[in-house]
C-alpha cells in the first residue's frame, strides 16, 4: 500500500477509467462491468484510496452539485474559467451552478443561502466580503479562485508577478518613460497584485512609478474611456500597462481613433492573452495566463483535494510574457 494518499482523479488515471466510475465502484452502486470493477478495486486497495468528505457527499447524492460565483459573467475571461471548471465537475457527475453577482447589494446573502443547495462553492476573489467568505466556509467546502488563501480556505490563482518583468521590459529594453497603469485594484486581488508588480518593475529599473493607477473597470468600453482620459493629459503616457486584455484592446481602439500610432506614439500591453490579442494589428503584447486551467484546477481541488492531508492551500499557476508589436517588439 502506498503511503501517499491519492485523489479520485489519480485513481481513475491509474485504473484507466473515468472519475465517475471510481465513484460508483467505491460506493458500490451503478452499472460497472465485473472486469472494470475488479480492476478499480485492485487499484483502490493497492493505493489505500479513501473518498474525501466532499467526494463522499457527492457519492451519496447529498446535492450532487457545486457552484462557482463571479462578480460578473461578461467577456472571454469568465467564459474560459467556466469551461474549465464545468468540464472537471461534469467528469464527477456533479452539476454546476454558475452565479454572477453583478455587485448586487444582496449578493453576499444570496451566496450564503446557496450553501444549503450545493456541496461546495468556488468564489472568485473580491466577489464577496471576507467575513462572508469565512461564514460560507463554515457551512460548505470553499475554494477561492483568482485570490489569496484566507484562514484555511484554499486558493487557486495565476502568477501576477510577471507584470514586473513586463514593466522592466518597457522601461529598460525600450527606454519608455511616463508609464501608466489602467485598472482598479479596489476589491480585486488580481488587479491589486498586478498594480504592485507594476510598481516593483519601476523599482527594479530605478525609475519613479506613478503614484496612482487609472481606476477603471475591466471591460473593453472601460479601456476606451481610459484612453480619453490619458490622451487628454498635457503629458500623455508613452506606454500603458493594462490590467487585462479587454481593457488594453479598448485603449488601443481609443488611441487609433485619435490617429495615434502604436507603438510609435504609445505602447499598449495587457494581461490574459485572449484570442483577439494575437489578431489585432499590431498584435497585443500581454501576459498569458492559463485561464481554463485555473477553472479546472479549482474544480479538481474542490471535488477531489479539499481536506486531503497535506493539501496545498495556495496553488499558483505559471504565466508567460508574450511579446508582440504593440510594445515595439518585432
Amino acid at each position: 500500500m502506498s503511503n501517499k494518499r491519492l485523489t479520485v482523479r489519480q485513481i481513475a488515471e491509474i485504473a484507466n477509467v473515468s472519475i465517475a466510475t471510481v465513484s460508483r465502484v467505491s460506493r458500490g452502486t451503478g452499472q460497472v462491468s465485473p472486469e472494470t470493477r475488479e480492476r478499480v478495486l485492485r487499484v483502490i486497495e493497492e493505493h489505500g484510496y479513501r473518498p474525501n468528505q466532499l467526494g463522499r457527499a457527492l457519492a451519496e447524492q447529498k446535492h450532487g452539485a457545486v457552484a462557482i460565483v463571479f462578480p460578473g459573467l461578461a467577456g472571454p475571461y469568465f467564459s474560459e474559467l467556466i469551461q474549465g471548471f464545468e468540464y472537471e465537475a461534469m467528469e464527477t457527475g456533479a452539476s454546476v451552478h454558475i452565479v454572477g453577482t453583478h455587485r448586487r447589494a444582496a449578493a453576499d446573502d444570496d451566496v450564503l443561502a446557496m450553501s444549503a443547495r450545493v456541496d461546495g462553492i468556488a468564489v472568485h476573489g473580491g466577489t464577496i466580503k471576507e467575513e462572508t467568505l469565512r461564514r460560507l466556509a463554515a457551512d460548505v467546502p470553499v475554494v477561492v479562485l483568482a485570490g489569496r488563501p484566507l484562514d484555511g480556505i484554499p486558493a487557486v490563482r495565476a502568477d501576477n508577478s510577471r507584470v514586473a518583468e513586463l514593466t522592466r521590459h518597457l522601461l529598460v529594453d525600450h527606454g519608455y518613460r511616463r508609464l501608466a497603469f489602467v485598472g482598479n485594484p479596489d476589491g480585486s486581488p488580481d488587479v491589486t497584485d498586478r498594480w504592485e508588480a507594476f510598481r516593483q518593475g519601476h523599482r527594479d529599473a530605478r525609475v519613479p512609478a506613478p503614484k496612482t493607477p487609472v481606476k477603471i473597470g475591466l471591460q473593453q468600453s472601460d479601456g476606451v474611456i481610459a484612453a480619453g482620459e490619458l490622451f487628454e493629459r498635457a503629458n500623455p503616457p508613452r506606454a500603458i500597462v493594462c490590467a487585462n486584455d479587454e481593457t488594453a484592446l479598448g485603449v488601443l481602439i481609443g488611441a487609433l481613433g485619435r490617429g495615434l500610432k502604436i507603438p510609435g506614439d504609445v505602447a499598449i500591453t495587457g494581461f490574459d492573452d485572449v484570442a483577439m490579442s494575437s489578431l489585432v494589428q499590431p498584435g497585443l503584447t500581454t501576459i498569458r495566463q492559463p485561464i481554463r486551467e485555473l477553472g479546472a484546477v479549482t474544480a479538481r481541488l474542490l471535488l477531489s483535494g479539499l481536506g486531503e492531508p497535506g493539501a496545498v492551500m495556495d496553488t499558483v499557476l505559471a504565466t508567460e510574457l508574450v511579446l508582440r508589436g504593440s510594445c515595439g517588439c518585432r
